[in-house]
């Protein structure tokens, strides 16, 4: 059985996703860390409230009577 194929997520080159692939999903260090620095700048995240929301909301919370 031939392992499972996948695409790089940063060049999309066809990357086997197997235990010996130490940058999987990634094909090499490079794009691994291409992704990584994506991050970092924010480029990538993830939706939602941020912290400062979050803080946000909880102070205004903390004003009402109870």
């Amino acid at each position: 059985m031939s392992p499972k194929k996948v695409k790089c997520p940063t060049c999309e080159k066809p990357v086997e996703w197997k235990p010996e692939n130490v940058y999987r999903p990634f094909c090499c260090e490079r794009c691994k860390l291409i992704d990584l620095g994506a991050w970092a700048d924010e480029s990538h995240h993830i939706p939602g409230n941020t912290a400062q929301d979050f803080t946000e909301h909880a102070e205004t919370q903390n004003d009402k009577p109870h």
